[in-house]
């Protein structure tokens, strides 16, 4: 019987995490600068670029109609998604605002089970409350310090809104990864967000100066290159195995919010990391039914 090829899924997942974590250092840094709209909609726009060319010289054709509802469906909620979530990053620390996201894998469990019809195991339930838990250790560390400031609730407020969209957009990728390929996808996914955020351009957009410029391309490649691999990963492996995964974008967060604006990882942090990391073990474990298929 053939082995049931289960890690290859979850390493192409955790590399399309730690892609799009970088993607988000580059994209508060634009959003800084040029304002968390502006930085979107170029970020869409520039991912389009790269992506659509790639699909098309690959043989890439006109989507059928299933395909394109979940491309449309999919578009939307990804470009509000992702404009509340760069806003939020302008208010929040970059590691925190990640930490607070993660109350979206936990939603998407559950909406995989009532959508997808996908059997939620307890190790998987339980992964996801680990991760939950040492999101919860981080975020009452930074408010026991007194950190807040008056942007505070304006960025919780965001990151909140954005982790609901996240949490049906991970249940969408399933989906649309089961009729469409990576390619197709990733042009897709950006296509939709710059024209659904290119509908409020004259009222909100600015153009960004040279230096922010190339920090959205950086940005965009890494979209690309992050919805690409993820893309790959849900087509092969089931949602709630894959979801869990998503917490170790924290591990990034840190990493990059330090590098890139001298964001200190306190000791909360570093204990609620810990509950993550175990939680995404737990995860990635092999159960005995999927031994083989």
């Amino acid at each position: 019987m053939a082995r049931h090829h289960h890690l290859l899924p979850i390493a192409v997942a955790l590399a399309g995490v730690g892609f799009l974590s970088l993607m988000d250092a580059f994209m508060k840094e634009a959003a800084l600068a040029a304002g968390a709209y502006s930085a979107g909609f170029f970020r869409s726009l520039m991912g389009a670029g790269i992506a659509i060319p790639i699909w098309l010289a690959r043989g890439g054709r006109w989507p059928g109609p299933r395909a394109l509802r979940f491309h449309l469906i999919r578009g939307v909620v990804s470009a509000f998604m992702a404009l509340s979530f760069f806003y939020a990053i302008t208010k929040l620390p970059l590691a925190e605002t990640i930490a607070i996201s993660f109350i979206a894998p936990v939603i998407s469990l559950y909406l995989a089970a009532l959508i997808l019809k996908e059997r939620i195991h307890r190790m998987a339930i339980f992964a996801a409350l680990l991760g939950l838990a040492g999101t919860m250790v981080i975020i009452a560390g930074r408010l026991g310090n007194g950190e807040v400031s008056d942007d505070t609730g304006l960025g919780v407020a965001a990151i909140l809104f954005s982790a609901v969209l996240y949490a049906y957009n991970l249940v969408l990728a399933r989906q649309q990864a089961l009729v469409a390929g990576p390619l197709e996808i990733a042009s897709f996914h950006s296509g939709m967000g710059a024209l659904v955020l290119g509908l409020a351009a004259p009222w909100f957009l600015t153009v960004p100066d040279s230096e922010t410029f190339l920090n959205i391309f950086a940005a965009s490649v890494l979209t690309v290159c992050g919805a690409t691999a993820l893309a790959w990963a849900y087509a092969r492996e089931e949602a709630q195995v894959l979801v869990p995964l998503e917490y170790s974008g924290f591990l990034w967060a840190a990493v990059f919010g330090y590098l890139f604006f001298a964001e200190q990882v306190t000791l909360p942090t570093l204990l609620g990391t810990a509950l993550i990391v175990v939680g995404c073990w737990i995860s990635a474990r092999k159960r005995p039914e999927q031994a083989a298929v």
